[in-house]
């Protein structure tokens, strides 16, 4: 079983792959906190499930370039890579993963949306992987552990 995580500024959106990492689900979406008890809830969701790995979305421009949100995606992927060890973490690609996320969930009202759709960006994230993989093999950038 895989999770996938769509890193926000407020939120942090969360899902789950099946057993045979075939299929991506949502699972919960977090609010980011200073002290840094979302990742916590993030490392605890990890271990409760019994992850193989975890699936970061890395927001890249349109060109591939890192920007402030691939920045902070990477920082928060480290930090979440030091609280999951020995269970590897990666970065994966999230290019229009977010459109698709909030296409998917239209037909969802105001506010409930605004947490919904972070679900839904983590699925996304965590479904292409899985497939990318299953298709060619692919599997992303793995984050090392400082030690």
């Amino acid at each position: 079983m895989r999770i996938g995580v769509d890193v926000g500024t407020v939120r942090v959106g969360v899902a789950s792959s099946d057993s045979k990492a075939v299929l991506a689900t949502p699972v919960a979406t977090l609010a980011r906190r200073q002290d840094g008890a979302d990742l916590d809830e993030l490392a605890a969701l990890v271990a409760d499930r019994g992850a193989v790995e975890v699936v970061v979305g890395l927001p890249t421009s349109l060109t591939g370039r890192d920007g402030a949100a691939a920045a902070a995606a990477r920082s928060y992927a480290a930090e979440l890579a030091r609280r999951v060890t020995p269970v590897p973490v990666r970065l994966y690609d999230e290019r229009f993963t977010t459109v698709s996320a909030q296409r998917s969930v239209a037909r969802v009202p105001g506010r409930r949306r605004r947490t919904v759709i972070d679900q839904a960006a983590a699925v996304e994230i965590l479904q292409s992987a899985l497939d990318a993989e299953r298709g060619s093999g692919r599997l992303g950038l793995l984050v090392e552990v400082d030690t």
